[in-house]
Parts: C-alpha cells; sequence; structure tokens
C-alpha cells in the first residue's frame, strides 16, 4: 500500500505553489525632476538651507498577484523665504505576492516594499541635488514599518473613537 504522504515531485511541486510568497520582480525609476526657480540667487545667498521632505506610497494591484508600489519623495529646500530646489522621484517596483492572506498582504505592500524601495529613491534625489552642484544631500533613512504600524494604531484608535460616538448617540 502507497504512503500517501510520499514526496512525491508532484507533490512537492503542489506544496511549493501553495507556500506564501514575496518577491521583487523589478525596481525602476518611473519618474523624477529638479526645479531651481531661484539660480542663479540662491548661489549667492548663505547656505542655511531649510528641508522638508514628503512621501507618499501608492499601491497599483496589475494583476496575477502583481503589484507595482509608486513611492514618491519629495525635498525640498528653502533658503531664507527662496526655493532653492526640489527634487522629487517616483521610484517604483513590482512585487509578487502570493498566498497570504489579506492582512499580511497590506503589511508587505504597505511597509516592506517602500523600505525596499527607499534607498534607490534617496540615491536618485542626491544625485539629482549633486548635479544641480548644491551642497550634498543625503536624507536619513526612513522606518516604513513604523510609519506602518503607528497609521495602523491611528486607523484602529480612529475607529475606537467612532464606535463610541455612534454607541453614545444611539443611547441619546
Amino acid at each position: 500500500m502507497a504512503d500517501t504522504n510520499e514526496k512525491t515531485p508532484e507533490n512537492q511541486a503542489n506544496a511549493q505553489q501553495n507556500q506564501p510568497m514575496f518577491e521583487v520582480l523589478r525596481i525602476y525609476a518611473k519618474d523624477c525632476s529638479l526645479e531651481t526657480p531661484n539660480t542663479p540667487a540662491v548661489f549667492k545667498m548663505a547656505w542655511k538651507p531649510e528641508i522638508s521632505v514628503e512621501f507618499d506610497a501608492k499601491p497599483t494591484s496589475l494583476g496575477d498577484d502583481q503589484f507595482e508600489i509608486d513611492l514618491r519623495v519629495t525635498a525640498t529646500c528653502k533658503i531664507e523665504d527662496k526655493i532653492a530646489f526640489i527634487a522629487e522621484v517616483h521610484q517604483a517596483g513590482i512585487f509578487l505576492v502570493k498566498n497570504v492572506d489579506d492582512a499580511t498582504a497590506h503589511y508587505l505592500l504597505g511597509a516592506v516594499a517602500p523600505n525596499t524601495l527607499f534607498p534607490y529613491a534617496r540615491e536618485h534625489i542626491a544625485s539629482l541635488v549633486n548635479r544641480a552642484t548644491f551642497p550634498a544631500l543625503n536624507l536619513r533613512p526612513l522606518n516604513f514599518e513604523a510609519l506602518y504600524r503607528a497609521r495602523q494604531a491611528e486607523a484602529a484608535q480612529k475607529a475606537k473613537e467612532e464606535a463610541v460616538k455612534k454607541e453614545g448617540a444611539a443611547q441619546q
């Protein structure tokens, strides 16, 4: 009598197909720009920059368990009230997310994928700023996992507050 738990090639292939998967398929620059609206005047000013950085990550389903994440990073540098430069990069990647529950997929696409893309965007911004002959701009690393967890905690708190409001309104 044959053992049904036997490790045949067919059984192994089926087991592999059902394994959770997260894979980077491609990383690429989707768009980049550098604006220097007040050059050359800002080159003559004392270099006391005020740097602000904005970012967001947008997932798009491509079908077949593939998702594009578009990480937008915008660095704006002001000297006094003049904009020295605005550097923006859309760093994107295609990720395979397969055989995981929705919460895990949300975490992978909202935290892990942006963490993977950010070093590329960071280098791209630094290169743009350097090529415009401004002093080096090295953005500090961002922990998208911590940001993701903070957003989740904030959303849970808002949901809890909304539930309390609804409960209070229903009792009146």
